[in-house]
């Protein structure tokens, strides 16, 4: 699979980079973390008008049958980077996107600089508290999640992901969103998250105020440099809605673990001072609950989703098959906010 991915890519960039050459691709690595698309790491090495040239890069690619297959779109990715180009966002740059060369849709970008610790490990966990100390990271953190928010999202085109209308149309439409990944994935369902569908629906707070939102803006999905984060990934649940969605991702305690540093990286009061102080957005804390409890229930639609996948053989990865016990885990955490 690799040596004939790698023949596919060397003609490919023979023809995008205008090669005088053959286009040598090493150090083709697939990376492991992702359930959505595959993601290969390589070097492409060329003799152009230039002389000799060397681009280091990233090749995510749709296999046809991971989770959010449905909502997750390689030309509306793509799209996003490009427009983000004009941001102060730190995204990867993105180069080509191919729909069929490469034996499924693909989008080739900018390999950028830096480490991804997993927040789930213990060497992820002790990397992030030893970076806190320093003091760097939790700023950096903070002001790309500001950068985000502050984004001139309808002056660089990003007005194409669909603007809600004022009122409670964009939280009503995310449950829609994530309704229908819960019937698409054929599950039997649960009661508790039938409860939790209806109140989020009864409740659906007012949006006063839009920006570009990330959707899962965590450590993890952040690439880190000289404690800097020096690209945001994952591109792939972006919205313009609320910013109080990814201010909730935030504060959630199911992105920490066994610590009171949000994302296991920045300290509370120095993310509500500097957040506010950079956006002029005021957290609002009753608002991110009501987020978090909608959080709650994507949860459960991705893992029905993901367990589904498994269970009619579409994909033969063992982790979508424990993601079952994941629905439950989810579930419980919004049965106790609910006052169960």
């Amino acid at each position: 699979m690799t040596e004939q991915l790698e023949g596919q890519l060397a003609e490919l960039l023979g023809e995008r980079l205008e090669a005088t050459g053959p286009v040598a691709i090493e150090n083709m690595d697939r990376i492991s973390v992702g359930w959505s698309h595959e993601t290969w790491l390589f070097d492409a090495k060329w003799n152009g008008a230039d002389g000799e040239q060397e681009l280091g890069l990233c090749l995510r690619r749709d296999p046809g049958n991971a989770l959010l297959r449905e909502t997750s779109d390689l030309d509306e990715q793509f799209q996003v980077l490009k427009c983000l180009e004009a941001t102060d966002v730190p995204a990867p740059k993105a180069y080509w996107l191919e729909p069929d060369a490469l034996g499924g849709p693909s989008l080739i970008m900018d390999r950028v600089p830096g480490e991804c610790p997993s927040p789930w490990r213990r060497s992820g966990r002790e990397f992030y508290a030893a970076a806190a100390d320093r003091g760097v990271l939790p700023e950096s953190f903070t002001d790309s999640l500001a950068a985000i928010h502050t984004a001139d999202w309808r002056g660089v085109g990003l007005d194409f992901l669909g603007v809600p209308e004022e009122g409670t149309a964009f939280s009503l439409g995310e449950i829609a969103k994530w309704k229908k990944l819960i019937l698409d994935s054929a599950h039997p369902g649960h009661p508790i998250l039938a409860d939790l569908i209806g109140w989020l629906e009864a409740n659906a707070p007012v949006t006063n105020q839009l920006t570009l939102v990330h959707g899962a803006f965590r450590t993890g999905n952040v690439l880190i440099e000289d404690d800097r984060v020096s690209a945001v990934l994952d591109w792939e649940l972006q919205v313009i809605g609320d910013p109080m969605y990814d201010v909730a991702y935030m504060l959630t305690e199911l992105n920490r673990e066994g610590t009171d540093l949000l994302s296991n990286v920045v300290p509370r009061d120095l993310f509500f001072d500097r957040y506010q102080s950079s956006t002029g957005i005021e957290i609002d804390e009753d608002k991110c609950r009501y987020f978090q409890l909608l959080y709650a229930m994507r949860s459960a639609a991705f893992w029905m989703s993901a367990a589904g996948l498994y269970a009619d053989g579409s994909n033969t990865d063992l982790r979508l098959a424990r993601t079952e016990w994941s629905v439950t885990v989810a579930l419980e955490r919004a049965a106790t906010e609910l006052g169960y």
